[in-house]
């Protein structure tokens, strides 16, 4: 069997898709059997990020190439390596094309999308609508995201649309309640966000979140927002912090790498990313690893990760419930192994064992 993965991106960056893109192929990778091939072309990546493979993978025969944005080279190789594969996990809609045309030249070939968010949430081109009609099953992050694509492709067969959730990368260890940090310091509560903070997408809200500050610190003198992440929007959230003289109150920590990002969740009190177009949102779990609970808006596949168990949800852009949601926290902690029993429903094991289970065919 051989798995063909096209992909815009696996290192690139940082983002939940690339992220997400990863573990597929972990547990493509940890799933198959001897013998087994897989292959991974990615638009956006260097040649030489092949080397990044070895930090997540654990077994299986993988062969990797990067593209550097040359969309001709990569539909090339990816048409050549789709005419000898089994199957194609296509990352993204606007690859989908490319397995399409695979299909065209080996019949046999069958492919599937995964569906994360925004990209589906919108009408589609024909060349769009034929590659949907012609794959195997779509992946789909969350209820709320299959919806959508029902929404706007009402012709697609249900059945081929499934709900597979996002998973938490196991490099996060699910700690035990013993080792947590306090859940509520009445006095100086400390908020994390992590998102990247581009300015071409302003849903995150994380404006919205350094809005709320005058208020929590009304309430909460000595409590902290850290936001962790870059981009293009950073010098616009910084002066809207400078607008709110928020001075120490808010903390602008940029990029970080993995040991400081586990430091910043061991130490925070509750997370938040009141966001309107989270196809599903992989920090709420990275959080709640932590056994900490989340902020998070009432929209997008969000509500199907945070609940009133685990956190709070808010109407979004609404920076007064954020306050208020700050403090019923602190008077109603939720409790800590609640929240990991929760997050440990999305584990990688239950994600890959799903995975393999929809790649069979007729399953």
């Amino acid at each position: 069997m051989t798995t063909l993965v096209i992909s815009p991106e696996v290192f690139a960056t940082e983002g939940g898709i690339s992220r997400i893109l990863r573990l597929y192929i972990r547990a493509l990778a940890e799933g198959a059997a001897r013998g087994d091939r897989l292959e991974i072309i990615a638009l956006k990546d260097q040649a030489n990020d092949a080397q990044r493979l070895g930090g997540i993978l654990v077994e299986g025969s993988v062969c990797f190439r990067g593209h550097r944005n040359d969309k001709l080279s990569f539909a090339v190789d990816a048409l050549i390596a789709g005419s000898r594969a089994d199957r194609i996990v296509c990352g993204h809609l606007h690859q989908l094309i490319v397995a399409w045309m695979s299909k065209r030249l080996r019949p046999s070939l069958c492919y599937y999308l995964v569906a994360h968010g925004i990209e589906v949430w919108r009408p589609y081109s024909w060349e769009e609508r034929l590659a949907i009609r012609g794959a195997e099953k779509i992946f789909c992050v969350s209820e709320y995201t299959r919806r959508q694509m029902l929404r706007f492709a009402p012709r697609l067969d249900p059945k081929r649309l499934v709900v597979l959730h996002n998973t938490i990368d196991p490099r996060f260890k699910f700690l035990p309640s013993e080792s947590l940090a306090p859940i509520a310091r009445l006095r100086s509560p400390r908020i994390l966000v992590v998102s990247r903070l581009s300015s071409g997408d302003p849903y995150k809200g994380v404006d919205t979140m350094i809005e709320a500050m005058p208020r929590v610190l009304a309430r909460h003198p000595a409590a902290q927002l850290r936001i962790v992440g870059d981009g293009t929007d950073r010098t616009r959230l910084e002066a809207l912090a400078g607008i709110r003289q928020l001075g120490d109150a808010v903390h602008f920590c940029g990029l970080i790498d993995d040991e400081a990002l586990a430091h910043e969740y061991q130490n925070c009190d509750y997370f938040g990313l009141p966001s309107r177009k989270e196809g599903f949102g992989l920090v709420y779990l990275e959080a709640m690893s932590y056994g900490k609970p989340c902020i998070a808006a009432r929209a997008g596949g969000a509500p199907e990760v945070v609940t009133n168990e685990v956190g709070v949800l808010v109407e979004y852009g609404n920076a007064d419930q954020i306050a208020s949601s700050i403090s019923d926290l602190i008077r109603r902690p939720r409790a800590s192994e609640a929240i990991l029993k929760h997050a440990a429903k999305f584990s990688f094991p239950n994600f890959r064992e799903n995975l393999a289970t929809l790649l069979q065919r007729g399953a």
